[in-house]
């Protein structure tokens, strides 16, 4: 009895041991073989000069490029790599596994010969499509059309990005749309209690992009637009004919305010039909975070600096002061 008894406890701890390693093994080929599920696509990697592996190892899964930095570097031990990657830029278009990486990474066929582009805060489709007009696969015609059929404006995220030579439109338009859905993952619990639609959040941000530059003021302004928004009042902000007929200065004449166009906030109420450019972050959390003021009139002076009114008549009297 007690022999047999034996027997079974050997049995199932020989048992349990080869459930753990089974799932050890698993593990082990999951890491090896699946990609995270978060892999970013069209995605560049700078691995700089001098990093050791277990450095390149804390990158790649800071960036979402692995799973385990441990397996990573116990793979990388294995297939004899680890001292043979090299130092420089590699583009991911797409998942790929760990053992992929590696053989990318200690490659030089695969060291990639992007070209570092910067998209400012504020830029509108037509000023993104200018900078890559002289790419060879890149049709700004093309670009402009997927934009506007897309209803992408405001959506395109202003970073720094790096590109591949051969990029196309829609690689453009696929980078910078999923870095904006990327950068705004952490917002959209604050937009659901904002009671706000997102679009319109952006809409608002693309105007205070544009309309003011100094960060101090910008959640003050985004308090005073809401409120007009909210009582039915006119906007009233000239930002927009930057948008409208492509103005290069700030000055803003009568014949302007003439302009019969939708997104003409002096004659129609509301906010524009779409974004007037493309908001960065600080915009973006103005809009979403209005300061609350007893302010209902701003205007920026000569000087650079915003100057707030509670009344019309306040108002006319910084016009009177600061704007001549």
């Amino acid at each position: 009895m007690k022999f047999s008894f034996k027997i079974k406890s050997i049995f199932f701890l020989f048992l349990g041991f080869l459930v753990f390693l089974l799932f050890f093994l698993l593990t082990f080929l999951r890491l090896i073989f699946l990609p995270p599920d978060n892999f970013p696509y069209n995605h560049h990697v700078h691995i700089d000069k001098g990093k050791n592996l277990s450095e390149i190892a804390n990158q790649l899964k800071d960036e979402k490029i692995i799973r385990s930095s441990t397996f990573f570097i116990i793979l990388a031990k294995i297939d004899g790599k680890e001292e043979k990657i090299r130092p420089g830029d590699y583009f991911f278009k797409e998942p790929i596994d760990a053992l992929k990486i590696i053989n990318r990474l200690t490659d030089s066929d695969f060291l990639s010969k992007s070209v570092k582009i910067t998209i400012p805060e504020g830029m509108t489709a037509v000023s993104i499509a200018e900078i890559f007009k002289d790419f060879d696969n890149f049709d700004t015609d093309r670009f402009i059309n997927l934009i506007e059929d897309q209803k992408l404006e405001g959506y395109l995220f202003p970073d720094t990005y790096f590109f591949l030579d051969s990029v196309t439109e829609k690689d453009v338009i696929e980078n910078m749309k999923g870095n904006f859905d990327k950068k705004l993952s952490d917002f959209f619990e604050e937009v659901g209690k904002s009671g706000r639609s997102l679009s319109d959040i952006i809409n608002m941000a693309s105007i205070i992009e544009k309309e003011i530059s100094n960060s101090d003021d910008r959640k003050t302004v985004s308090g005073i637009l809401w409120k007009r928004l909210d009582k039915g009042m006119l906007l009233q902000v000239d930002a927009v004919f930057y948008y409208i007929d492509g103005k290069k200065d700030s000055k803003v004449n009568f014949d302007d305010l003439k302009i019969d166009s939708p997104y003409n906030t002096y004659l129609y109420k509301g906010l524009p039909p779409t974004p007037i450019c493309n908001p960065g972050l600080d915009a973006i959390r103005a809009a979403l975070e209005p300061e609350d003021s007893p302010y209902w009139y701003y205007l920026s002076g000569k000087d650079g600096k915003i100057y707030f009114a509670k009344t019309f008549e306040e108002h006319k009297i910084n016009r009177a002061k600061y704007l001549k």
